[in-house]
C-alpha cells in the first residue's frame, strides 16, 4: 500500500481514533499490546539501554536526554510487534526501520522536533540516499507514568498522555512529499516514575537489513 493511503485505511478501522485536526494525520489505538508483552519489552530495554543520540542536536547538549536501545527482529516478540504495526498501517514491513525502545527517567525529555530529515541539513543525503524520507511514525507507550512524560504536538495544541499499551501513529509528510511542520512534537519531562516507549519509523523505500 502506498504510504499516502495509510490514513484512509486507519480511518476505516474499528478501534482507531483520529485526532480531528486538518493539519496533521494523527491516530491512536488503545490496548495495542497486552501487559505480558509490555513487561517483556520493558525488560529488554532495561537490559540494552544506552544514551540516546540525534541526527542533529541543533547545538543543544540537553536536547534529548533519554536512553535508547535497538530491538532485534530476531526476537520472536519483537518480530511479532513489528508485523502487527505494519499490518495496522498496511505498509510493507521492509519499509520499517529497526524498532527502538526508549527509557525516560525523572527529568529526562526530548525537546520539540520532527521525525523527518531536514532537506537543508548537512546529513540529509547520508540518511535518505538509500531508503528515502521517513513517512509514518508509530509509537507505543509501554507503561503508565506517575507524573509527566506526555507527548505534546505543539503546532496543533494536542497533548497525549502516556497510557500503557496505547499506540500513536502519524504521517510525517505533506501530500507533495515535503516534511509536515505540524508534526513538531515534544517528549515532555518525566516528573515522577519512568517512561518506556517503542518507536518505529517507516521510509519511502525498503530499509537495508
Amino acid at each position: 500500500m502506498p504510504f499516502s493511503e495509510v490514513a484512509e485505511r486507519l480511518r476505516s478501522r474499528d478501534g482507531v481514533q483520529r485526532v480531528p485536526n486538518p493539519a496533521l494525520e494523527l491516530f491512536m489505538v488503545r490496548d495495542f499490546l497486552n501487559a505480558g508483552e509490555r513487561a517483556e519489552l520493558i525488560a529488554m530495554i532495561e537490559a540494552q539501554r544506552r544514551p540516546s543520540t540525534l541526527a542533529d542536536d541543533f547545538g543543544e547538549a540537553a536536547f534529548r536526554t533519554s536512553e535508547t536501545c535497538d530491538l532485534s527482529a530476531r526476537d520472536p516478540l519483537v518480530a511479532a510487534v513489528n508485523g502487527r504495526i505494519s499490518a495496522l498501517l498496511g505498509l510493507d514491513d521492509r519499509l520499517g526501520e529497526p524498532i527502538q525502545g526508549q527509557r525516560y527517567a525523572p527529568g529526562q525529555e526530548f525537546k520539540a522536533h520532527t521525525d523527518t530529515f531536514e532537506p537543508a541539513g548537512a546529513d540529509f543525503y547520508t540518511h535518505t540516499a538509500v531508503s528515502g524520507q521517513r513517512t509514518w511514525t508509530a509509537m507505543i507507550y509501554l507503561n503508565d507514568v506517575e507524573d509527566g512524560g506526555a507527548t505534546r504536538f505543539k503546532t496543533i495544541g494536542k497533548t497525549i498522555q502516556p497510557e500503557a499499551g496505547k499506540l500513536v501513529a502519524w504521517n510525517n509528510l505533506l501530500g507533495d512529499g515535503r516534511p509536515n511542520p505540524a508534526t513538531l512534537h515534544q517528549g515532555m519531562k518525566v516528573r515522577r516514575g519512568v517512561k518506556y516507549i517503542l518507536t518505529r519509523w517507516y521510509r519511502e523505500h525498503p530499509f537495508p537489513g
